[in-house]
């Protein structure tokens, strides 16, 4: 009794946790796991991802979706940042790939006769470096999650949550925990508002994906201390282990076969 008493309280419930390892699952099947596998990262909002600087807001922007979208291993794909003042809404291009879907052996076959998909940029956005990158990456994973067409049934009502949780997976895990909450508060000066991605899935859930690519990956928790908010650290460690020992559990079979292939 008194052992169950002081047993700390799941980061996440039951039916959270079976989705999201079931998204995640998905994910490795549909969105290239190969690529997730050899090539994806824990990528950190620090210099070492995206170093150097710029003579202008436009150049600084295109170096910071230049290097979001190689971690991304979306090179290949016909994605363009445009300048809000010049964006104009489009239907997407349907695109269809020899093998890949991502990295650099990815090949469009259609790549000569679509249109670029255009990604609206505002140069205020570069005042959050790191909502700019959560933005950006929410919008590749949702171009990534539409061009394939298969999402379960199940996800379909929560599309957007999915979305954020496929942005984990591509390795911008602590970037997006760090950008789930924001406070509202305060002056002008303090939080613009305007400038904050529209977070969908909540904060401790994205916490507990990025721990699950952690464990999956092998990832530095040393180095996830030092880039995560110092709210989240706690409950990441927490995650960690849960997930960690949920693994080692044979009775959840099928999560730790599809998952131990990619382990590192």
């Amino acid at each position: 009794m008194l052992s169950n008493f002081f047993k700390a309280k799941p980061v996440v419930d039951e039916t959270t946790r079976e989705w999201i390892f079931d998204t995640f699952v998905w994910c490795i099947a549909e969105l290239d796991g190969e690529f997730f596998q050899q090539n994806s990262e824990l990528i950190l909002p620090s210099n070492t991802f995206y170093p150097g600087s710029a003579s202008c807001v436009e150049e600084m922007a295109e170096t910071i979706f230049t290097k979001t979208i190689q971690y991304s291993g979306m090179t290949s794909w016909p994605i363009k940042l445009v300048p809000s003042t010049n964006f104009t809404q489009k239907p997407m291009s349907q695109l269809f790939f020899e093998t890949r879907l991502r990295g650099v052996n990815c090949k469009l076959v259609n790549k000569e006769t679509i249109s670029s998909i255009d990604i609206a940029f505002h140069p205020s956005q570069l005042n959050q470096p790191q909502d700019l990158i959560a933005y950006l990456v929410q919008t590749l994973a949702h171009v990534l999650v539409s061009q394939n067409g298969r999402l379960p049934s199940r996800n379909e009502a929560v599309l957007a949550q999915t979305i954020d949780l496929v942005a984990c997976f591509m390795g911008f895990g602590v970037i997006f925990a760090n950008t789930a909450y924001q406070f509202k508060g305060g002056c002008g000066s303090c939080n613009n508002r305007n400038l904050n991605r529209q977070a969908a899935l909540p904060e401790l859930e994205t916490v507990y994906v990025l721990a699950l690519f952690s464990v999956i990956k092998g990832g530095d928790m040393k180095k996830v201390k030092r880039e995560l908010k110092s709210h989240l650290y706690k409950p990441f460690r927490q995650a960690h282990k849960e997930i960690t020992q949920y693994l080692q559990n044979t009775a959840n079979l099928e999560h730790v076969l599809l998952t131990a292939n990619f382990s590192r």
